[in-house]
Formats: C-alpha cells, structure tokens, sequence
C-alpha cells in the first residue's frame, strides 16, 4: 500500500522543522517511511562521539487506506506502539501533527 505523497511531503517537512538548524549537530528529527505508516523519530550522536546515532521514536502515524484516514500511535517503554486515544484518526495529517506538537502531553516529547 503507498502512502499519499503529499501528506509523507507533509511530515517530511514538519519534521526537519522541528529543531533550529544551527542545533542540526546536537538532534534532528527524521521520518522513517513503510507501507502502512511514518514513524517520527529523534535522532542523537553518540555522546562520546564513537559509534551510531541513537534513533528514539517519539510517534507512529498509521495510514489506512480503506478510509483515507491518518492515526497516532505513542510508543511504550518497550517500543511498542499503542493508539492515541486523545485524538481521533482523521484524513488531515497536518492536524495530527499539530496535536503532537501543541498538545503537551508528555507522551511524546517527555
């Protein structure tokens, strides 16, 4: 299943906006795109410098196509990811993203 373009353009931009680009170096926030979904996810250098950026999801947007509606899903300690129940699935991607944003539940950005 292909997501829609224009909303994965969307999240692409929401993210890179998300952090000032002059902190670029310190944190980013990337998307990494599936079939089905866009995981939202903070990306770190090592903090001695040596080895792999550390990749924290901070949210999952589930697509379904029968409906053309988007989803939140906010990951538990154990990377599993759950429904958002405070908001409502809904075919307008960028509102789900301003809840993420805007919303101040700490689930996402702790």
């Amino acid at each position: 299943m292909a997501l829609p373009e224009t909303d994965v353009h969307r999240i692409r931009r929401w993210a890179r906006e998300r952090v000032p680009e002059h902190l670029w170096n310190e944190v980013t926030v990337e998307v990494d795109v599936s079939d089905r979904h866009v995981d939202i996810v903070e990306v770190r250098p090592p903090w001695d410098g040596v080895g792999e950026h550390t990749r924290f999801p901070i949210a999952r947007l589930r697509y379904t196509k029968s409906t053309g509606h988007w989803a939140i899903y906010w990951r538990d300690r154990n990377l599993k990811f759950h429904e958002y129940e405070h908001k409502r699935p809904t075919t307008n991607v960028q509102a789900l993203l301003d809840h993420i944003e805007t919303s101040g539940d700490p689930i996402f950005w702790g």
